[in-house]
């Protein structure tokens, strides 16, 4: 079952994610200093009329990645080809998509990290030299035929950057981390959307939601849609935080953004009183595969500071006990280790 504070993209949300998505970086919010140094770049490349370099974006899922490629593309004038590297299955389909494009074109390739070595070898002297070696043939009678490609912008995205081969990842001229968002960010975008979704959010509605969406834009518009769902089948016109509040409680996630995942999840380091427990261990206690517990659990709780990676496994820190009024018996261990 899909949870609503699951950080991937579910399959409904395509198309209110782009009516929703900003236009313009005034529209465009978060992610200032990223967003500071591309405007810079794309201007450089702009007066000096050429192609802007290729741009590596890494981070969590939900952070805005798909919406700077598509913002880049508008301020770079040009057109944006999208696609993601599992689709991309043969060395031909990747000269497909190449051979297609034109002079200054955008593609974007989502989860870049899951491209295969062979379509990689393919890629890199795109990058480089925007050459297409073809090999015809095989043995002795094969035969390399190279082919001349526009100028183009590739734009990698990736939730895993330590998965992409070192080779892939120094032809990138530009690498830009995602970070969580604050909570006031993503009431201002909260705010923004809700007019977009034709409903008022009032301010302290707007805050009570962004303080539950873990950071990411992309589970505040889905719990706004939601939340909205309240209020309009009580005939409100606009949100207001009691309705806010209530419906995200119906919804099942509380004031931090947990729901119960989380809270299993963390439940098992609490009850193991300070001992380090086992990516595998939690895992099959949850009934999840290691890498949903790692890429889609795991991130939000470690960047607010709940529980920790060590080499011998996950523990709960000291503000994970406080947060369930809890005394770890090991408090001693957890500051000796922080000082």
């Amino acid at each position: 079952m899909e949870r609503i504070v699951e950080i991937e993209k579910m399959k409904i949300e395509s198309e209110y994610e782009n009516s929703l998505r900003p236009k313009t970086w005034n529209d465009y919010i978060g992610q200032d200093k990223v967003k500071k140094n591309l405007q810079v770049f794309i201007e450089a490349s702009k007066r000096r009329n050429e192609s802007l370099d290729h741009v590596l974006f890494f981070g969590p899922p939900g952070l805005g990645k798909t919406t700077l490629a598509y913002l880049i593309a508008s301020e770079m004038g040009a057109n944006i080809k999208m696609t993601a590297a599992p689709m991309i299955e043969k060395s031909g389909d990747l000269a497909a998509i190449l051979t297609n494009l034109t002079e200054g074109d955008v593609l974007f390739i989502d989860e870049i990290h899951r491209l295969s070595p062979a379509i990689e070898e393919v890629l890199y002297p795109a990058m480089e030299d925007f050459r297409l070696d073809i090999i015809i043939g095989s043995g002795p009678a094969a035969q390399t035929i190279k082919i001349d490609l526009p100028r183009f912008t590739l734009i990698g995205a990736t939730t895993r950057a330590g998965m992409i081969s070192a080779p892939l990842r120094d032809r990138f001229g530009m690498h830009f981390r995602l970070q969580f968002y604050s909570n006031d960010e993503l009431a201002r975008i909260i705010k923004k959307a809700s007019l977009k979704l034709n409903i008022a959010c009032k301010d302290d509605a707007a805050d009570e939601m962004s303080k539950r969406c873990r950071g990411t834009p992309r589970i505040a518009l889905r719990l706004l849609k939601r939340v909205r769902d309240f209020a309009q089948i009580h005939n409100e016109h606009s949100i207001s935080q009691e309705r806010a509040k209530y419906g995200l409680d119906e919804l099942g996630v509380d004031e931090q953004g947990f729901d119960e995942m989380d809270l299993k999840f963390l439940n098992i380091l609490l009850n193991a009183k300070g001992r380090p427990i086992g990516l595998n261990t939690i895992a099959a206690a949850l009934s999840e595969d290691e890498g949903t517990i790692e890429d889609v659990v795991e991130p939000y709780l470690i960047a607010t500071g709940y529980i920790e990676r060590t080499a011998r496994g996950r523990v709960a820190t000291p503000k994970c006990y406080e947060l369930f009024k809890l005394s770890p018996l090991n408090l001693g261990l957890f500051a000796q280790k922080d000082s």
